[in-house]
């Protein structure tokens, strides 16, 4: 057999791995990302306020970073294709339920839950690893732009998806045909099933436990400055996937113009994800982290100065896209270079838990502000400031290699 002929099932089969790890992350992220078009219609059906509903909203994006190292532990250790299985489940179950539930407690427990644990569970830490330990390591950089950019995609297309189904069927029966969907990904668990046994190369060194590589990565000062600037990302996305619908209806714009903006976030973080992941591969990926961060305060910053016409909302909402998740491909590759491959899922996992950290305050501090003030400039100010923060956290970082010892599951 020809080295053509013996490439092109190579070739197929990781296709078969990015379209499964993509087509997930995007039915998984694309029905979480729509969530906030349906804020306000909650708030009309129970009364309960918007901070209420910030709550849910907010323990959602802490308990969807709670359960990711652990997910990822599972992954690691038993299977990628069962965690995802449930993941998936779970995600389908809790959207499906959400517009029975009429009190502060009931949402936090369909959309902070059920939903928000299962996409967890669905989530890029497992994703990502998995895509790490099936693709030859040169490929890995590209890799997690394609999985990234998934996700984005599946906000682009859910969102007005979304917003068509409101208007056709009502938002009840619009977010329980978006939970019906989710059961779409469900074969991609059968693609990405293994664990990490199968990433030990010929005479590595034996895996180190859950506890073993924990105590390394938490014992390595940039490995806090990586999950430092993660807390930061998270508020930023966390914010806008919550609050852009309200920060639309603030300008006087209408329900189908923040649909459009949410929309733009996904289909501009399909660019930027794919294009990192193609400079992973070629610049440092701590420079490109404080050059993603850089870029979002200064669009924060003109964003408040400007105008706010439906031109400049959705231009705003293109150039945040670009760098919405494209900080989650360096953040990755920093793992998998410190770490290895084969305890990747836990310890990403970990970093997300921070990114989450900071997603619950994003979420929260959007509503609680926004009823204090009837404005979000406060959560604009702080934007900037921790944008500034993020992109210098990440120069200290040493991107070296470890030690051979430590290095050598790589």
């Amino acid at each position: 057999m020809t080295d053509s002929n013996r490439a092109a099932p190579v070739r197929l089969a990781l296709w078969l791995v990015l379209l499964a790890a993509a087509g997930m992350f995007a039915l998984t992220m694309g029905t979480r990302q729509t969530m906030g078009l349906f804020l306000g219609p909650l708030n009309t059906a129970t009364g309960l306020g918007i901070g209420s509903i910030s709550l849910a909203f907010a323990f959602g994006q802490l308990w969807w970073g709670l359960t990711q190292p652990f997910a990822g532990a599972v992954a690691d250790r038993i299977g990628t294709g069962r965690v995802l299985l449930l993941g998936c489940a779970l995600v389908a179950l809790g959207t499906f339920i959400t517009p029975y539930m009429t009190t502060t407690a009931g949402l936090i427990f369909a959309i902070g839950i059920l939903s928000a644990g299962g996409a967890g569970m669905a989530g890029p830490s497992v994703l990502m690893a998995a895509t790490t330990r099936l693709v030859p390591a040169e490929k890995r950089g590209i890799a997690s732009g394609v999985v990234n950019a998934g996700g984005s995609f599946g906000q682009f297309v859910m969102a007005p998806v979304a917003g068509a189904l409101m208007a056709g069927v009502g938002w009840a029966n619009a977010m329980q045909v978006l939970g019906l969907i989710v059961l779409l990904a469900l074969p991609a668990a059968l693609v990405l099933k293994g664990n990490s046994a199968q990433a030990a190369a010929p005479g590595a060194r034996k895996n180190l436990t859950v506890r073993e590589a924990l105590r390394e990565a938490l014992q390595l000062p940039s490995f806090w400055l990586l999950a430092g600037g993660f807390f930061v990302c998270g508020f930023h996305v966390a914010f806008l996937a919550t609050h852009l619908p309200g920060v639309v209806a603030s300008c006087g714009l209408s329900p189908q113009v923040a649909a459009w903006a949410l929309a733009l976030l996904g289909l501009f973080n399909i660019v930027g994800s794919v294009g990192i992941g193609w400079a992973v591969g070629r610049w440092r990926m701590k420079s490109l982290l404080s050059l993603i961060y850089a870029v979002r305060g200064l669009a924060v910053l003109l964003f408040v100065l400007a105008p706010k016409t439906e031109f400049v909302l959705l231009a705003f909402a293109a150039v945040m896209g670009v760098t919405f998740l494209s900080t989650v491909p360096p953040t990755a590759g920093l793992v998998a270079k410190f770490f290895g491959p084969a305890n990747m899922a836990m310890l990403f996992g970990v970093v997300m838990l921070t990114h989450q950290v900071g997603g619950f305050l994003g979420a929260w501090l959007g509503g609680k502000v926004f009823e204090a003030n009837g404005n979000y400039n406060w959560i604009w100010y702080i934007d900037i400031v921790l944008a500034v923060g993020a992109a210098l956290i990440h120069l200290p970082i040493r991107e070296a290699k470890l030690p051979a010892r430590k290095a050598a599951n790589a």
